[in-house]
């Protein structure tokens, strides 16, 4: 038993001997600095701190540039003249033409009707029931600065009646003239409806060429006058 441990022990002596023969001769590893725990801290480049605010006077906008206007010329007096203004001359409005420019001057002449009131509507302004009065007369009567006219006409069996004025009176002064009932064949009394006492104005209707010359036509009434009725 002693001789087999001591064999066993002789035998791998010989083999770990062996061992470290063939083995390479080991060189020392390259230095290698040790790896530190932190990675080295390198300070940042220094950056100054922008500030909270703006600086007062940098514009947040392009920069504006004032245009100033230019100063105005300074102003000169005119020098006074010698002569006096001259006045302008205004032309004043062409005037119209007068009428006796635009309207041919003809003769007169007035034309009516003359009716009797019934007695339903006596003392009434009105036509309703009126009949036509034969022989009633009514007056032309003109006021002018050059003549004072009258003249007189009656009515026939339809109350008509037409009468052509004198030479002397034209259409031109025809305005100051009017007609009124004078008298009624059975002695009635005048109404004054539509003038028949103080006076009708002559209304314009048509002009017509006779033997005496050009005339107008004009027109007044109706007239009336008033019933006598039973009571």
């Amino acid at each position: 038993m002693a001789l087999l441990i001591l064999f066993l022990l002789m035998t791998s002596f010989t083999v770990f001997a062996k061992e470290l023969y063939t083995l390479p001769p080991t060189s020392s590893p390259p230095h290698i600095s040790p790896s530190p725990l932190h990675p080295p801290t390198h300070s940042p480049p220094h950056i100054s701190p922008s500030p909270l605010h703006p600086p007062p006077h940098s514009p947040l906008g392009p920069p504006h540039h004032h245009h100033h206007p230019p100063a105005p010329a300074p102003f000169h007096s005119p020098a006074p003249s010698s002569k006096p203004p001259t006045h302008t001359h205004v032309k004043k409005p062409p005037t119209s033409p007068k009428v006796h420019d635009t309207i041919p001057r003809t003769f007169v002449a007035v034309q009516g009707v003359v009716n009797v009131k019934s007695c339903q509507y006596a003392r009434i302004d009105t036509l309703l029931g009126a009949t036509p009065l034969l022989g009633a007369i009514v007056k032309l009567q003109c006021n002018n600065t050059k003549y004072n006219l009258v003249q007189t006409a009656e009515t026939d069996k339809n109350g008509y009646f037409f009468l052509e004025g004198p030479k002397t009176l034209t259409n031109y002064g025809a305005h100051k003239c009017n007609v009124v009932l004078v008298i009624a064949p059975t002695g009635l009394d005048p109404s004054n409806l539509n003038g028949g006492i103080t006076g009708s104005p002559l209304r314009l209707e048509k002009t017509y060429d006779s033997p005496k010359g050009l005339f107008t036509v004009y027109s007044v009434g109706p007239f009336a006058f008033e019933p006598k009725c039973p009571h």
